[in-house]
């Protein structure tokens, strides 16, 4: 297959043909459950390239090549990461990520897409493992890539993987994102998804209909980001709800908030109808309202804004046709979402006592979706506890059935356990030493990552996992380093090569 010119941004980045393969990722759209595209991409790649190829129920795509000469008695290796990213962009952005590529930029030794996710995570993983098949000077055992899909909308790839399709009882993971480290274990999960039908009642005459927005806010990865106190939109604007409710009767017409389950939310709105003639009061609050927001977070969150707009406003000759057009919550739906919302917990419930300087269990608001006609939200759940996990989402269950509401516990997934005695772990520290002159640090990660389930499928495979250093992951902005990219292509090469040790 012929190879698309390579965007000038990549054009004398090392290592190549790590650059090369991920500059086809962005260029080729890869969200979540729409991985079809760049499976077939790969998979025709691989097929040119002369190596084996399979694709399971599941749709994650397999790449095979035997051991290099001499090297056949290495034990199998299996590198793995995921095709789907994260599509998360600024208001203002135009970006399709269905059918437009990602832009990225490079600035002071960074990689970046400054109005969306740049998909470094888990992208550059898989350009690494793409880039170490095809190096002829490689001496590698008999090496496998797993390629999974829907890793970042509940790991359904993961979830489906088929457990005869591994032949390695090695692995490295390469989706994490902190240069020098290596990680041994990282949390489970699970998903509370809520929703309740809707009583939509008549917008009430006299009143106009004004937009809060509560933006500028950090976002993240909800699970390696949780624990530095960044502003959640969604509860951030509960508060204001709740604040203005107290001074004022106000109806609710629609509350919307966060577009990932696994990013914390930067922007939140709500459309409210006031009694018209309030439009300077609003102002006023929702100024002292910012100021008292922004002292609380100051050092963490400098851009948190708090606007509003009116974007219904009623004429004596327009009243009553728009109080027959807009509709807003029924009172008692409309106290029922706000006071459970408000009470929901979101953020760190318990640090790890095994694991200091870990959180063991949090929780992420991160979407609602609030109209007349039905509400919706969801919860995700992190823990390294088997009991944690779950018990905090009996505990947000429990929550919403002294209403009646209807939430639903998804499907948890298993966390990766430590294994400080791991020989590829052992390894690859050894190598790391050997290459940079330096000691690694060992770590257990609080975000989910897939082993955890690809070691429930396949009991007693050794996996370590490490990445170059990524920031803002989940967030419009995330960048890359690119130094830390090479450093990663010459580890994963060592490790590859000194696996005979393990015999």
């Amino acid at each position: 297959m012929t190879a698309a010119p390579l965007p000038p941004v990549f054009q004398g980045l090392e290592p190549a043909p790590v650059w090369a393969h991920f500059a086809d990722l962005c260029r080729i759209p890869r969200p979540s459950k729409g991985e079809t595209a760049i499976r077939a991409h790969l998979q025709a790649w691989a097929q040119g390239q002369g190596f084996e190829t399979r694709v399971d129920e599941a749709g994650n795509l397999l790449i095979r090549k035997p051991a290099t000469p001499g090297c056949a008695h290495f034990p199998g290796m299996v590198l793995q990461g995921h095709l789907d990213m994260v599509c998360q962009k600024n208001n203002a952005s135009a970006h399709d990520f269905n059918h437009d590529p990602i832009q990225p930029v490079l600035a002071d030794g960074w990689l970046k897409a400054p109005e969306t996710t740049l998909g470094a995570d888990n992208g550059l993983g898989v350009a690494l493992a793409l880039a170490a098949l095809e190096d002829p000077t490689l001496a590698h055992g008999p090496l496998e890539v797993l390629l999974t899909v829907d890793e970042e909308a509940g790991m359904g790839g993961a979830r489906g993987l088929a457990p005869d399709l591994l032949q390695g009882r090695l692995m490295l993971n390469l989706d994490t994102e902190e240069w020098g480290e290596f990680y041994m274990g990282c949390a489970g999960g699970l998903d509370v998804t809520v929703d309740r039908p809707g009583q939509p009642q008549p917008l009430p005459a006299g009143h106009e209909v004004w937009r809060i927005t509560l933006g500028g806010l950090r976002g993240g990865h909800s699970g390696v980001n949780i624990h530095e106190e960044r502003g959640n939109a969604i509860k951030l604007l509960l508060r204001v709800l709740v604040e203005l409710g107290h001074e004022l009767p106000l109806y609710l017409v629609a509350l919307e908030g966060g577009t990932a389950r696994n990013a914390l939310p930067r922007e939140a709105w709500a459309e409210l109808a006031l009694p018209v003639g309030h439009g300077a009061w609003l102002a006023a609050r929702l100024e002292a309202l910012q100021d008292c927001l922004a002292s609380e977070l100051k050092g963490i969150e400098t851009g948190l804004s708090l606007q509003a707009e009116l974007t219904q406003k009623q004429t004596q000759n327009q009243a009553q046709n728009q109080a027959q057009a807009a509709r807003i919550l029924a009172p008692a739906e409309q106290a029922l979402w706000l006071a459970s919302l408000h009470a929901a917990p979101h953020g760190v419930r318990r640090w790890s006592r095994a694991v200091p300087g870990v959180v063991e269990c949090s929780n992420n608001l991160g979407m609602v979706r609030l109209g007349p006609e039905a509400g919706h939200c969801n919860f995700m759940i992190r823990s390294l506890s088997d009991t944690s996990g779950p018990a905090l989402a009996d505990e947000i269950v429990s929550l919403f059935a002294l209403s009646g509401t209807r939430a639903l516990k998804g499907d948890a997934y298993p966390g990766w356990a430590p294994n400080p005695d791991s020989p590829l772990l052992a390894l690859a520290q050894g190598v790391f030493a050997e290459r940079f002159g330096e000691a690694s640090s060992v770590q257990v990660i609080h975000a989910g990552l897939e082993c955890g389930i690809i070691g429930a499928t396949y009991p007693g495979m050794d996996m370590v996992s490490f990445g170059p250093t990524i920031r803002g992951a989940h967030a419009p902005g995330e960048g890359v380093e690119v130094a830390s990219v090479g450093r990663c292509y010459t580890l994963l090469k060592a490790i590859l090569e000194g696996v005979g040790r393990l015999g």
